[in-house]
């Protein structure tokens, strides 16, 4: 069996996101002492806190902390009696902590000279790249670590099956593919940014034949086109592939941390009672 530090550091070279879990205090009877370790990924479980009950709910949370891309660790308080059906009867305080989880999902249509650019730009940050394009001969012979290549005739469809707050990217070589796939991005409107490549001029060409179809202004502000930073003005494929990632990291840092909770103020609570007052002490 794999133990848990092998495991972890596998899966991180792999870019697969998993869950450490870890006991941080025992009291009583309990199966694994303090410090014992298991790593949870999408689809694999490697080394043990003990298993029995304990262990299949630390899996069903870090699998639900992975679903979620939940990113702050987590404490779980278990009493090993009746509730889990275990007869250890001790208590035992888990750790959750997320590992090598992407901040952004992003999917780039067009492999075109900016395409081509951008993606090993995306491919360096902590993203998981979707690259998609009708043109197999457009795509580089080496894919960058951690994109994926979609050689597809329909990608429209690829639309439908993005992860909910995906970063997407338009820039295909066709103008009608641009509106259809910013009408299908635009119509699920759960996106954390969409971005259209193209000028003032054609943004407004598109807001004219979205609104015709139902499409309301709201909606069509959260398109970014142009998009970029404004103050990179060049207008070398490089350049504006610099301009664009940097728009992205803009947007993903401003939301990045919201939803995190402080594990610290919650410690305390979920120590077991002989180690609750020392803790208290310590703040």
């Amino acid at each position: 069996m794999y133990n848990w530090i092998d495991a972890l550091a596998d899966l991180q070279t792999r870019g697969e996101p998993c869950v450490l879990v870890t006991i941080i205090e025992e009291l009583g009877s309990t199966p694994r002492n303090a410090g014992s370790k298991m790593v949870i990924s999408a689809t694999q479980t490697f080394d043990t806190i003990g298993g029995g009950h304990l262990e299949y709910k630390a899996m069903q949370i870090g699998r639900e902390m992975l679903a979620s891309g939940r990113q702050d660790t987590h404490l779980e308080r278990f009493s090993l009696g009746a509730s889990l059906g275990q007869c250890c009867g001790g208590v035992t305080v888990l750790l959750f902590e997320p590992m090598g989880q992407v901040q952004a999902q992003i999917a780039v249509f067009g492999a075109g000279h900016v395409g081509r650019a951008l993606v090993p730009l995306l491919a360096s940050l902590p993203c998981r790249v979707r690259w998609i394009d009708a043109r197999e001969d457009e795509f580089p012979e080496q894919i960058p670590h951690g994109v994926r290549k979609i050689v597809t005739e329909e990608p429209l469809d690829e639309v439908d099956d993005l992860p909910a707050g995906s970063y997407c990217i338009v820039m295909t070589h066709n103008h009608q593919l641009d509106l259809e796939l910013t009408a299908a991005i635009l119509k699920r409107n759960d996106f954390a940014y969409f971005g259209l490549i193209g000028s003032k001029t054609k943004r407004v060409k598109f807001e004219h034949r979205l609104r015709d179809r139902g499409f309301d202004s709201n909606v069509l502000q959260r398109m970014r086109c142009p998009m970029g930073i404004g103050e990179v003005k060049g207008k070398l494929p490089v350049e504006i592939a610099i301009s664009i990632a940097g728009e992205i990291i803009a947007t993903y840092n401003a939301n990045f941390g919201q939803h995190t909770a402080s594990a610290g103020s919650s410690i305390a609570k979920l120590l077991p009672a002989s180690r609750r007052s020392q803790a208290l002490n310590q703040n």
